[in-house]
């Protein structure tokens, strides 16, 4: 059985799929590295989404506990490698270049909310769960701090990297983590929604408006951000696609991209 699985639909959506139920879709090094290229094949794919989703009860209960054992006894510099692996592929995930959504229907810990941080909209399930989990297994949420605290912020991570408490999907919209929470038979009417609304903008628009927020999320507002956001939207406007939205809208008629 494949450890994940990908389905592209007729509206140029891909869904990726976390296949490893029995083990609550824990990840090791060789199911890092099949995400990674995945991604990596998709990035050159004429998408208009991604949906990351899981099979079986958990969404994903982070780093395999059998390759954590395996690499306690390796060497710091496999350490490290191996390390760079997650962190690569965490990286490659924020800045996937089309909108990215996680379903989460079940428990996410560890690097579970590492992979939904990593993502740019997270819809759960009422029923899901969460937890940082590290420090209880005398380990650091390292990898996934920089994703994590851009999502729930310094102050929620202070209480949850140290604590590792378990909690709620109601706490995690809370504190930012996901973006709805719903009832386990509204996720897949829920993801429909977010998706309709993702494929009414324009596809290059997102792109750069993704682009966007990488380049300027956590930095100063200085003199040179204020004429590199100038020029992005001037150069935008003079686009095929910018002229177009525009002249839909005042037109009153769906732009060429629906």
């Amino acid at each position: 059985m494949s450890a994940i699985t990908l389905k592209i639909d007729e509206r140029q959506i891909a869904t990726l799929t976390l296949n490893r139920p029995v083990i609550h879709n824990a990840f090791d090094d060789a199911l890092i590295r099949e995400i990674t290229a995945t991604l990596r094949d998709l990035e050159k794919k004429d998408l208009r989404a991604l949906v990351l989703a899981s099979t079986g009860s958990s969404f994903s209960a982070g780093a395999d506990l059998q390759w954590m054992k395996r690499m306690s006894s390796a060497s710091t510099d496999a350490n490290q490698r191996d390390a760079e692996e997650l962190s690569g592929m965490l990286r490659r995930l924020q800045l996937f270049p089309r909108p990215t959504i996680a379903v989460v229907q079940g428990a996410a810990y560890g690097g579970g909310v590492g992979l939904i941080s990593a993502c740019d909209i997270a819809i759960a399930s009422e029923l899901a769960t969460f937890s940082l989990s590290e420090v209880k297994l005398g380990l650091i949420p390292s990898v996934i701090g920089p994703y994590v605290m851009a999502a729930i912020g310094e102050r929620q991570s202070r209480r949850y990297f140290l604590s590792a408490e378990k909690f709620t999907a109601a706490e995690a919209l809370r504190i930012g983590l996901v973006h709805e929470v719903v009832a386990p038979d509204a996720m897949a009417r829920t993801l429909e929604k977010v998706t309709d609304a993702i494929l009414l903008g324009g596809p290059k628009a997102q792109v750069a408006a993704k682009r966007l927020i990488n380049d300027i999320a956590g930095k100063p507002i200085t003199p040179d951000m204020l004429d590199d956001t100038a020029r992005r939207i001037a150069s935008i406007r003079s686009t095929e696609e910018g002229k177009e939205g525009v002249g839909a809208f005042l037109e009153k008629r769906k732009p060429n991209w629906l």
